[in-house]
């Protein structure tokens, strides 16, 4: 059993050895092509269903799906499709960034003017293929040994997990007046009629697709899942660690070291969320459970949201998350990130507080040891704990290890113990093996 943080339960699973034989991998490798086509398959069921009913055959379908993925990326990249004409997907999702903030700003800015502001960090788009849709109520696998273990709130692909499909996602920041900022899902459709792409609807779902606005729509964000649902664009796998689980490369002394802190119940206990070990059946390891926890992370003044003493942003409870509003004991929890590729971020937790990596992993070792180097009133002296969340729920905030001190402890990371983690989880970015055969190992069917 596994927990994230008071009141919850993350999903557990259970681990197997990196110690597998050749013939074994062998034998994995075979199904690594037929899974990473199932999340575009999964698009295309329903057009395949309806090509059917109609005798389209399936060359046409996976055709289809193709032309589809061409379109979102068309799409992704078009600062058109904002108000204001000046702000793409990819401004914000910058492919070099692995679908992440392309600056260290904790929110970006949008809005018809392009002078409004979030109040929430930029997530990455890579490795969201397999994310759960949301449930409160969370049961592992029948085969899990904690099956039948209720692990609360869990999935979703947003910070407060309120949305279960990238189709879903693609239509919060289309229409919200913080972002892309179009008036309506017409507006969105009408832009793209009068594009140079406008073609490739017509091809994918007919020429009279712009007939109706909201099946044009509709349209449109399929085509945004389909080219997020990419595997060499959005789940490569092909960091150093998934060629080292492979048997295809070696971590150095600090990096072996930084894995065994990360590992460690009682030094990092990072993996007890950001699960870092191949699965029961040889699946690749996402680096997050899936999973929601209240960290207590400080109140960031330069988000312009949180000037108001009386915002606050409770992440699973509102304010953008609304069918949640009734349950406190939820309120401060956010979605726990996947750590692959985190060492190309510039902002961290979902107000983008801190900026490195160094900040984070001192902020975890020393939250509750020396918190008033991490809480500072608007004058620089030492402020309230938990200073982001009503003193009512701070009941909530995780108090597992290494959150489990109090102050004048010995932090439970020294400094060496921190720079070895921040060595490991550099070999979580992606690239690697861009000019190396692929490390094939089945990838997670979560």
């Amino acid at each position: 059993m596994r927990r994230c943080g008071t009141g919850r339960v993350a999903v557990s699973r259970k681990l197997t050895s990196r110690h597998r034989t050749r013939s074994d991998w062998q034998m994995l490798y075979r199904f690594l092509s037929i899974i990473a086509g199932c999340c575009l398959l999964a698009i295309a069921a329903s057009n395949a269903a309806l090509g059917a009913a109609r005798g389209t055959s399936r060359n046409l379908v996976y055709r289809q799906v193709s032309i589809l993925a061409e379109l979102g990326r068309m799409l992704f990249f078009d600062p058109g499709l904002s108000a204001s004409g000046q702000l793409s997907c990819a401004s914000c999702h910058d492919p070099a960034r692995a679908y992440g903030p392309p600056n260290a700003r904790a929110v970006q800015a949008g809005g018809k003017d392009m002078r409004q502001m979030g109040f929430r960090a930029v997530p990455s788009l890579r490795y969201a293929q397999v994310t759960p849709h949301f449930t409160e109520h969370f049961f592992d696998d029948d085969d899990e040994p904690n099956a039948g273990v209720d692990n609360g709130p869990t999935g979703g692909l947003t910070w407060d997990g309120r949305a279960d499909r990238a189709r879903d996602q693609a239509r919060l920041p289309l229409l919200s007046t913080l972002e892309m900022a179009n008036e309506s899902p017409s507006v969105v459709a009408n832009h793209v009629k009068q594009s140079s792409y406008a073609g490739l609807l017509r091809k994918a779902f007919g020429a009279t697709i712009f007939d109706n606005k909201e099946k044009a729509f509709a349209g449109i964000l399929e085509a945004l899942e389909a080219f997020e649902q990419r595997p060499t664009e959005f789940y490569p796998y092909s960091s150093r660690y998934d060629a080292y689980l492979a048997g295809k490369a070696a971590l150095t002394d600090q990096e072996v070291r930084g894995l065994a802190a990360f590992n460690n119940p009682k030094k990092g206990n990072c993996a007890h969320c950001h699960l870092s070990a191949l699965g029961v059946d040889g699946t690749l390891p996402q680096f997050t459970d899936y999973g929601f926890a209240a960290l207590g992370v400080p109140r960031n003044m330069n988000i312009p949201a949180n000037a108001d003493p009386a915002f606050y942003d409770l992440g699973l409870c509102g304010p953008l998350r609304t069918d949640l509003q009734e349950h406190p004991e939820y309120c401060g929890m956010f979605k726990t990130p996947t750590l692959r590729n985190v060492t190309l971020r510039q902002s961290f937790f979902h107000n983008g507080v801190f900026h490195t990596l160094k900040e984070v992993l001192s902020f975890y070792a020393e939250r509750d040891t020396n918190p008033q180097r991490w809480y500072r009133s608007n004058t620089g002296a030492a402020g309230r704990k938990f200073d982001d969340l009503p003193s009512r729920y701070h009941a909530n905030v995780n108090i597992e290890p290494p959150f489990d001190r109090h102050i004048g402890d010995k932090p439970v990371l020294s400094e060496q113990e921190i720079d070895d983690i921040i060595a490991f989880l550099h070999t979580l970015d992606d690239g690697y093996m861009a000019n190396k055969q692929q490390a094939q190992i089945p990838i997670s069917r979560r």
